[in-house]
């Protein structure tokens, strides 16, 4: 009796273990949304540069296949979706000053204005970077960037990377923003490639 007692203790604790180990998953995309925010999961970065607010946050296959769900118990379709987006890695990037879209600053001119709001509609590839640990540059491959025309809390980008498996086994990734005309040099993020691995899931 006590070696059985033994043996479905030593189960219980394993099965914890894996459980630990395993992505997270939620019920709704408020509390995925809720826990990717959170500094402390290693997925939302933040960094404020010469009054310049940065924000990066990774963002996970099921929030891309949730747009495209309706049913939540239609598995086929979220299997499909989920095999179409899982090859790539998605970036939600915002920059703001006091709360407000970089563009909502004076920057002195019609010219210069006009040179930033075409680098932020057709530019950005030159400006931002996904780096691996060797040094290797992962290719933008697309980058959407809403117009709001100064009505937004700040510039927001959703950019699109091919998943690189050589780069997802390596210790870290750097995500990259050099200046882009506001004084605060170049900007970076440290990206742990495992937390992509393990990123959270959602209940369909």
């Amino acid at each position: 009796m006590e070696n059985r007692y033994v043996k479905f203790m030593v189960f219980i604790f394993l099965a914890s273990v894996v459980s630990a180990c395993g992505p997270k998953s939620f019920d709704s995309k408020d509390e995925l949304l809720a826990y990717l925010k959170n500094t402390d999961n290693g997925y939302h970065f933040q960094k404020s540069v010469n009054g310049i607010d940065y924000s990066l946050t990774y963002r996970p296959t099921d929030l891309m296949v949730s747009q495209f769900v309706q049913n939540r118990n239609a598995n086929k379709r979220i299997n499909q979706l989920r095999k179409k987006y899982r090859d790539y890695l998605y970036f939600n990037l915002s920059m703001s000053v006091n709360g407000r879209e970089l563009l909502s600053q004076n920057l002195g001119s019609r010219a210069k204005f006009g040179t930033m709001v075409n680098q932020f509609s057709f530019g950005m590839a030159e400006k931002v970077h996904l780096i691996s640990q060797s040094r290797d540059t992962l290719p933008l491959l697309d980058y959407v960037h809403p117009r709001t025309y100064g009505m937004g809390t700040g510039t927001e980008m959703l950019l699109v990377y091919e998943k690189n498996s050589v780069t997802m086994e390596q210790a870290y990734m750097l995500f990259t923003i050099k200046d882009l005309g506001f004084n605060t040099g170049e900007i970076s993020f440290k990206i742990d490639p495992e937390k992509i691995k393990q990123q959270p899931l959602l209940n369909f």
